[in-house]
């Protein structure tokens, strides 16, 4: 006698979430990620969900200042509300140099606490911790230097 399959259900559908219980996979899921890359940091919000994500906002724990040393970056209008993040988009704004941010002695433990919601209205809340010290002592290549119209 064949073995009947069982059909696919919604369980199915859905994977184990940071939090160790399950999540769909079918909905939006934005984060955001302090970006080290060739010795720059960058800031990231971004919706790693299949889904669109309406209403998204971060508040941050701690106050942080960009390159300039004088603005506040953490209260950008970018982290104030974003109406609609499509799915697998993110949006990127430029921190600072690593060596000039933790020489201005900038927060290196932050949390991003991200609020949004699907296009059904359901509210979706997370907290993320980040620790920029981890970057510190990293290593990296600087790209040479171009001058152009000069002999």
């Amino acid at each position: 006698m064949p073995t009947r399959m069982p059909k696919a259900s919604k369980q199915s559908a859905r994977q184990p979430d940071s939090s160790g219980g399950t999540a769909d996979r079918w909905r939006p899921d934005v984060i955001v990620d302090f970006v080290f890359d060739e010795g720059k940091f960058f800031i990231a919000v971004e919706n790693i969900g299949d889904r669109p994500a309406v209403d998204v906002s971060v508040r941050f724990d701690r106050k942080f200042s960009g390159a300039d040393g004088e603005r506040d970056l953490s209260t950008l209008p970018l982290f104030k509300g974003i109406p609609f993040l499509a799915p697998r988009r993110r949006i990127v704004t430029f921190l600072d140099t690593s060596a000039s941010y933790f020489a201005r002695r900038q927060p290196t433990a932050l949390s991003a606490a991200v609020t949004y919601a699907d296009n059904e209205g359901v509210r979706y809340n997370l907290v993320i911790r980040h620790d920029l010290e981890i970057y510190r002592d990293l290593s990296y290549l600087q790209a040479p230097q171009t001058s152009f119209g000069q002999d």
